[in-house]
């Protein structure tokens, strides 16, 4: 098999219908599929054989998906790097596939070309765009093209080939590499095309907003098989967004919480014509309930939400619209949830031993399923840690309510410990996310020389809000168990978000443990 053939076989189905617009560019299926053979057919030429890996390091470009496709063509390995990595770690990537090509954008190739000579790995440097002054060694991408054949190779493959190196964020140390198979990503697309909301089919616009090498790409598999259009939206901002969307009567997009609220913070967003989306999933972090409520009156009732890692592939949980509808009307609680298991995967929440919880006890996620991972590339004691039995052990920490649904407290190493007591960063968050005055939130466990920890809050306001901490604080205590309380509040103009758009909850905290003996994780 070869998850290329569903790109050949659109390019037959619908070969003149748009697959992909970036900017003033776009492909038709045909062109995509030629142009893809074409690179697949180049990096062979080259000597890359199937399982070697290749990276890419670029903003937001039409021809990363020309390159995701070559690569599952040729049966290679594809390495996405962060395009916000610094040029230590991007070394590390280069070493640690190891990468036999790195495809890069004019960002990037100083970093690019010096992590190339510092990792020693001979890999091969292809820039997007031709330089005026090439090195002896680079191969500029349009040049590779022309040393294609338009009909490529499909490479035979079976579902446990490496497919993708999933590299973390690294917000939690070092980068590591969930090996996603071709089965893994195969059962993506299948639960994608299973969802009667968002379904990728002819007519679909998709608009990728965020890296499409990370989250926000994960469906263009689907989208190619179902054949939809891919918008890739070169930088991320809400004018961007809303402009895009309102122009290229976009249909369906994929957002993280703190995409949205920019978006609803944004000045004017109200005046643009937003009536075209069917679809708006929210994912790759907690959202608060009030914000779901913000969204879903701006968006209308097309929200949906979901629960996944890289170390599952796709979406474990979702919460359809029509659920979250059903949550703003009749059931609050059911707002705070992540949702269900989705399809054919398996959640279970249990203690410290294994064993699997009662309704609304609190303790770790578990996941198993054709498209959770099985490893960590070359980590073997981290793999055994985190890959038990079959299942995926997430770090986590969630209850299940008795009907299924999946309820999110925190990531294990966040949580709070204050005078014995367990608090939950989120839990807090959600009660602050519902005084007007609060535009993003963020609570840390900081050092307490009485309680070991006390809880902290960091705080951006809207525009034109004088709210205080006091009142901030007092607000808490009316929705939340005394000792859950912020004791203090700090405000802020911005709050730091990691290279994946996340809230980076450890830069928060980091310098309120900084020189102590009790160092946070």
């Amino acid at each position: 098999m070869n998850l290329g053939t569903y790109l050949t076989r659109s390019a037959r189905y619908w070969p003149e219908s748009p697959a992909l617009v970036c900017g003033d560019r776009s492909w038709t299926f045909a062109e995509l599929d030629r142009a893809t053979g074409r690179l697949a057919s180049a990096l062979s030429a080259r000597g890359l054989r199937p399982g070697d890996a290749v990276a890419s390091l670029a903003w937001n470009r039409g021809e990363l998906v020309e390159v995701e496709f070559a690569l599952y063509k040729a049966g290679l390995t594809r390495a996405p790097i962060n395009a916000r990595l610094g040029r230590g770690e991007v070394e590390h990537i280069l070493r640690y596939a190891p990468v036999r090509a790195l495809i890069f954008d004019a960002a990037h190739r100083e970093d690019a070309l010096a992590a190339i000579a510092a990792s020693g790995t001979g890999c091969l440097p292809v820039p997007l765009d031709a330089p005026a002054d090439p090195g002896p060694d680079e191969v500029p991408y349009p040049a590779l093209l022309q040393e294609g054949d338009d009909a490529g190779s499909l490479v035979e493959v079976d579902e446990d080939t490496p497919c993708v190196l999933n590299f973390t964020s690294g917000s939690t140390g070092a980068l590591k590499a969930a090996v996603q198979t071709v089965g893994n990503r195969l059962a993506n697309m299948r639960k994608l095309l299973m969802s009667d909301e968002s379904r990728p089919r002819p007519g679909t616009r998709y608009l990728a907003c965020g890296p499409i090498t990370h989250a926000t790409g994960m469906g263009l598999l689907a989208g190619v098989f179902g054949g939809s259009t891919t918008y890739v939206l070169p930088a991320w901002s809400p004018k961007a967004f809303l402009e895009t969307v309102e122009r290229e009567r976009i249909t369906a997009t994929f957002l993280v919480p703190a995409m949205v609220n920019t978006v609803l913070a944004h000045p004017g967003a109200a005046g643009h014509d937003l009536s075209s989306l069917t679809s708006v999933r929210v994912g790759g972090a907690p959202i608060s309930p009030r914000r779901l409520r913000d969204a879903v009156e701006f968006f209308g009732p097309v929200l949906a939400q979901g629960y996944g890692l890289g170390e599952t592939t796709s979406v474990v949980a979702g919460l359809s619209g029509a659920e979250i509808a059903h949550a703003v009307k009749e059931d609050a609680e059911l707002l705070q949830s992540c949702g269900r298991a989705m399809y054919d995967t398996e959640l279970r929440v249990v203690d410290e031993a294994g064993r699997e919880l009662a309704p609304r006890e609190v303790g770790e996620v578990i996941v198993r399923g054709p498209d959770c991972v099985r490893e960590y590339w070359r980590e073997p004691e981290l793999s055994a840690e985190t890959f038990r039995d079959g299942w995926v052990h997430t770090g986590d920490l969630a209850w299940m309510r008795e009907d299924g649904y999946l309820f999110l407290v925190d990531r294990k190493k966040d949580m709070i410990i204050s005078g014995g007591f367990n608090i939950y960063c989120t839990e807090v968050e959600a009660a602050l996310y519902e005084h007007p005055a609060v535009q993003e939130a963020c609570v840390v466990g900081v050092p307490d020389e009485q309680w070991g920890e006390a809880v902290k809050a960091v705080v951006v306001r809207r525009a034109g809000s004088e709210a205080t901490a006091d009142e901030l604080i007092a607000f808490c205590a009316d929705r939340l168990d005394r000792f859950k309380k912020p004791r203090s509040v700090e405000f802020t103009a911005s709050l730091p978000h990691n290279r994946n758009g996340k809230l980076d909850r450890k830069a928060v905290r980091e310098p309120y443990w900084a020189g102590t003996a009790l160092r946070v994780n």
